[in-house]
């Protein structure tokens, strides 16, 4: 099939892995029966480019002389949680049966995870060496932290006065201009089968026995660490330090303690419920971790900055006892075994709807879930409410999308959606969904009689937002022309207020969303106008605030391995397509045409 590096690929070796390959691609497609040609086509180059590149970089362990010794494979068999069984233990049983379940043997399987671990010796030493320019790390935060203060006049469309009461014809006339107001959506009666692995673990049990082994085999997991939150002033000379320090002690609160730390040049910081290993300033780590609740600290003296500081909370480490996570680790295993089952569940009701041609007869014993109603493609009923759809925002916007995709008469597939983890550091999860579509509503225009009240109110609100708009089009251009804003506002009767400091990405209180955008591509001193949902608003950069990296190591430091993990990345990705040039891949195009064709 092709030779990679004087390693030749066997057609059987890529055969089998072109099958595991396709039908992972059927399923997340929720396809039936045949493949297509063009699909067989697309997944057979896949998987020979993805054997190219194994192949490649498993020469060059074996040149480097790189090995997976038998206790590390073994090792790595016994962490993996998809063979473990409910005490968190190797179960024999379960690693054959998902062995079987993927189409692997047990030497091909530990050939195949070794030669992953050698990949991963490789990459991992490619990466080690991989860190940012602080050039680029810097023009990053100053362009993430960046800050810029604007002055704003509002035009509310409510403080302009309504015209006079429109007559019969106008609002008749507004009412067709505006079927999209006045139309009911498209309803779509649909009827869906869901498979979810939170249904599935309804059914599942453990003993206590197995819940105690879970326990102990998992106990560092019901352990945490002691927490804190703290205020913290951050500056750059000891004279600073000391005289914010002095006015903390002297009873000011933080709120006038951040005050003057501006007012000084200096900053300040809040940190809720934190760990010591998250303060990666290690002496400003240990003063806090050290101190009493609500005593002033410092100054504190580091290679970076002087710090001043006081705990504000203190949560104490903890560990649960058994009884107390009882309940919520036999759902937790109970949702880990469901998340393995699924898979030959899914396949047994792809069989069963494949074999109904329908959604009506369904195996009762398989935990999936049945539903029939009527939604719009927002997902509400007709009277207004959200449709009972089962499981996370994920599978319902799946199932409501499916619907409005599929066409009446169309057969039902089964189809697979990804779905967030169930608890925090749990593996994502994956449903399954099959939708037919039993009738079509389309949109009506409601009855001008019907809506009258509701046209009339629309066309005043209408009305005065044109008011509003060319209000605020007056005062706008009478700052281009060189007034400023405070006094063309006076004139106009509009209040200005100073907006509170706002990020690229990051609004404030106050700050309207649409106004985001617009202040970051002015110069100072510039106009803008945005509207907003009931308002015009008309505003001028006032101030742009420079962030000082010295200032914020924690913000700094995020954006530093942030850009190195991005950096390694593409070395990675660069590494490893110079490997595959260098072990000049062939392939026997004809031997590939055969694996793909149906």
């Amino acid at each position: 099939m092709a030779t990679v590096a004087g390693i030749k690929l066997d057609q059987p070796t890529v055969a089998n892995a072109f099958q595991r390959q396709l039908q992972s691609a059927m399923r997340e497609q929720g396809g039936e029966g045949e493949a297509s040609a063009a699909l067989r086509r697309e997944v057979a180059v896949r998987t020979v480019d993805l054997l190219i590149t194994q192949t490649a970089m498993n020469a060059l362990a074996t040149r480097l002389g790189i090995i997976a010794p038998t206790q590390a494979l073994r090792a790595a068999v016994l962490a993996i949680p998809t063979f473990q069984g409910p005490d968190g233990r190797f179960d024999r049983h379960r690693f054959e049966e998902v062995l079987a379940h993927n189409g692997l043997d047990e030497d091909r399987f530990l050939e195949l995870l070794a030669d992953d671990m050698r990949e991963r010796q490789i990459v991992s030493a490619v990466r080690a060496g991989v860190s940012p320019p602080a050039l680029l790390t810097d023009a990053l935060y100053r362009y993430e932290e960046e800050r810029r203060v604007a002055l704003a006049a509002e035009l509310p469309f409510s403080a302009f006065p309504p015209p006079p009461a429109p007559d019969e014809a106008k609002l008749r006339r507004f009412w067709r201009n505006h079927p999209d107001l006045y139309s009911t959506p498209e309803y779509r009666r649909i009827k869906a089968i869901v498979l979810t692995p939170e249904d599935i673990a309804k059914s599942i049990t453990f003993t206590d026995d197995e819940l105690k082994a879970a326990y102990e085999a998992h106990a560092a997991e019901f352990s945490h660490p002691e927490r804190r939150s703290f205020e913290v002033v951050v500056a750059k000379t000891e004279e600073n330090a000391k005289k914010l320090a002095a006015l903390w002690q002297g009873g000011a609160d933080f709120t006038a303690v951040d005050k003057e730390a501006q007012a000084l040049g200096e900053s300040t910081l809040k940190m809720d419920e934190a760990t010591a290993n998250q303060i990666p300033i290690p002496e400003l780590a240990k003063a806090l971790f050290s101190a009493p609740e609500g005593v002033i600290i410092g100054p504190l003296k580091t290679e970076i900055a002087w710090y001043v500081g006081k705990v504000t909370k203190i949560v104490p480490a903890e560990k649960q006892g058994f009884e107390a996570v009882k309940e919520k680790l036999a759902k937790a295993l109970a949702l880990e075994k469901a998340a393995e089952e699924i898979e030959d569940r899914a396949t047994k009701l792809e069989d069963a709807i494949a074999g109904a041609g329908s959604l009506d007869q369904i195996p009762a014993d398989l935990g999936a879930r049945g539903l029939e109603g009527t939604l719009d493609s927002a997902g509400l009923t007709r009277e207004g409410n959200e449709a009972p759809l089962p499981g996370p925002d994920a599978l319902r916007q799946a199932i409501i999308k499916a619907a409005f995709a599929a066409k009446p008469g169309d057969p039902p597939r089964l189809v697979s959606v990804d779905l967030p983890p169930p608890v925090e550091g749990a593996p994502p999860q994956r449903a399954y969904y099959a939708v037919s579509v039993e009738e079509v509503i389309p949109p009506a225009l409601k009855p001008f009689e019907q809506v009258r009240e509701a046209v009339a109110r629309d066309y005043i609100a209408e009305q005065q937002r044109h008011e509003a708009e060319e209000a605020a089009a007056q005062l706008m251009m009478a700052v281009k022309g060189g007034e400023k804003l405070e006094d063309a506002a006076l004139k106009a009767g509009v209040q200005v207020r100073r907006l509170p400091p706002v990020r690229r990405t990051e609004g404030a209180e106050g700050v309207p969303a649409q106004l985001l955008p617009e202040l970051f591509a002015l110069k100072k001193g510039e106009p803008t106008m945005v509207e907003t949902a009931d308002s015009f608003v008309v505003a001028v950069l006032d101030e742009i605030i420079e962030p000082d990296p010295k200032q914020d190591a924690l913000t700094y430091g995020k954006i530093r391995d942030a850009l190195t993990e991005r950096m390694g990345n593409d070395v990675e990705e660069l590494f490893v397509t110079e490997v595959r040039k260098e072990a000049h891949p062939r392939v026997n195009e004809r031997l590939l045409d055969q694996i793909a064709a149906p």
